[in-house]
C-alpha cells in the first residue's frame, strides 16, 4: 500500500512537471515582441527604393533569430498569393563588428530563394532603426504612395507557421484594396538585446554580437 502512495505520488509529480513546463512553452510562444512605430510615410532617407507601381514591403529582421523561419515560410506564400503586385525585401540587421559573412544564415538562403524578394544586409540596423522596428520580423507595408498601410507581423505565434491575421490582412490590402486591419502584434526575437536567444551560440554557432 505504501508503496502504491509513492508511485502514485510521482506520478502526479510528474504530470504537474510536464503540465507547467508545456504551459510555460505556450506562454513564451504567445508573448508578443515589441511593436514597431513605423513611420506614417515612407523616410526620404531610406536607401530602398520605394516601388512606383506596386506595394512595397519590408521586414526587418535579425539573420539568427529562431522564431523568424516561420515569418520567411509565411512570406513565401504570401508572394505567391499576391502574384507579382508586391515587391518585397528582407533587411537583416548587421551588428557592428561582426564578420563579413556573419549574416549568411540560413534564413538568408530561405528568403533569397523566395521569387520576388531581395534581401538586403542592414548595416548596423541604419533600416531597422530608419523603420522603428524593435523585434524581428516585423513587417511594414507601404502603398506605391509611400504611405504605411499596414504594420506587424505575419505568424500567429512565435515560430509558428499557418493561417494568421498579418498575412491575411495584407493579401486582402494588395490584392482587393480592402483594409481588414492595418496592424497586427510581431512574434520574435528582440532585434537589439544583446541577450536574446537569437544570439545564443547553438542557435548561430556563433559568438554573442555586440
Amino acid at each position: 500500500m505504501y508503496r502504491r502512495v509513492i508511485i502514485l505520488s510521482a506520478v502526479f509529480v510528474w504530470i504537474a512537471a510536464v503540465c507547467l513546463g508545456m504551459g510555460r512553452l505556450w506562454s513564451s510562444d504567445q508573448t508578443a515582441g515589441a511593436p514597431g512605430r513605423p513611420p506614417e510615410t515612407w523616410p526620404q532617407q531610406s536607401q530602398i527604393a520605394l516601388d512606383p507601381a506596386k506595394f512595397t514591403l519590408l521586414i526587418l529582421a535579425h539573420p539568427k533569430c529562431p522564431c523568424t523561419r516561420a515569418t520567411v515560410e509565411e512570406l513565401s506564400k504570401l508572394m505567391a498569393n499576391c502574384k507579382g503586385r508586391l515587391n518585397a525585401y528582407v533587411l537583416f540587421a548587421i551588428p557592428e563588428g561582426v564578420s563579413d559573412d556573419w549574416y549568411k544564415s540560413d534564413l538568408w538562403s530561405s528568403a533569397a530563394l523566395i521569387p520576388g524578394v531581395k534581401t538586403i544586409a542592414d548595416r548596423d540596423a541604419t533600416e531597422a532603426t530608419r523603420f522603428r522596428a524593435y523585434t524581428s520580423g516585423q513587417v511594414v507595408l507601404y502603398n506605391p504612395q509611400g504611405q504605411l498601410a499596414f504594420h506587424g507581423g505575419i505568424t500567429q505565434a512565435r515560430g509558428h507557421i499557418g493561417d494568421n491575421a498579418g498575412r491575411s490582412a495584407i493579401e486582402s490590402i494588395v490584392n482587393t484594396g480592402n483594409v481588414e486591419t492595418d496592424q497586427t502584434v510581431v512574434f520574435g526575437c528582440p532585434l537589439f538585446n544583446p541577450e536574446s536567444e537569437c544570439r545564443v551560440p547553438n542557435h548561430g554557432n556563433d559568438s554573442k554580437p555586440k
